[in-house]
């Protein structure tokens, strides 16, 4: 179920694939269409908190590759964090929690660094193409237009 005006920016509260239809990649595309909706609504996003031990894997990966992606499109540019969170739609803290999983983040001279070394990107790059699980997500097919809510006071003098 998509979340709305989540006060801690969830994007997502829940999802349930049938045990019969997993690792399908049926939860992958409803956390791709998630984060697509939150790109189209100009949000960043997060699930809902806590995650299942699946769902956790399922998250991870998901923002692991959506990362890579990133960096690989971006390999003469020096992101940030925030760069990433803004590009991705993906919350800052889900962001370092990838890249640390990943090993990407580097503590030089005092301060934190993101580290992608060129094998890395390669590795993506050919996993990507040899891994096609489950039904393809296609953003272009993707025609929506967030809600707008009438403000409190629009509402009141009605």
């Amino acid at each position: 179920s998509l979340w709305k005006n989540s006060q801690q920016d969830n994007n997502l509260a829940c999802i349930m694939t049938m045990p019969q239809h997993q690792r399908k990649g049926y939860g992958r595309f409803l956390i791709t269409l998630s984060y697509e909706l939150s790109k189209k609504e100009g949000k960043i996003g997060t699930p809902e908190r806590p995650l299942s031990d699946l769902g956790k894997l399922s998250y991870r990966s998901y923002w692991t590759d959506c990362i890579l992606q990133v960096l690989s499109q971006n390999q003469k540019s020096n992101l940030s964090v925030k760069d990433i969170s803004s590009i991705t739609a993906i919350r800052t803290d889900d962001v370092v929690q990838a890249l640390q999983s990943l090993g990407l983040i580097k503590y030089w001279k005092g301060q934190h660094l993101i580290y992608v070394a060129p094998q890395t990107i390669e590795e993506y790059v050919k996993r990507k193409k040899t891994k096609s699980k489950g039904p393809d997500f296609h953003v272009d097919k993707l025609h929506w237009t967030p809600l707008a809510l009438p403000s409190s006071s629009t509402r009141m003098r009605r």
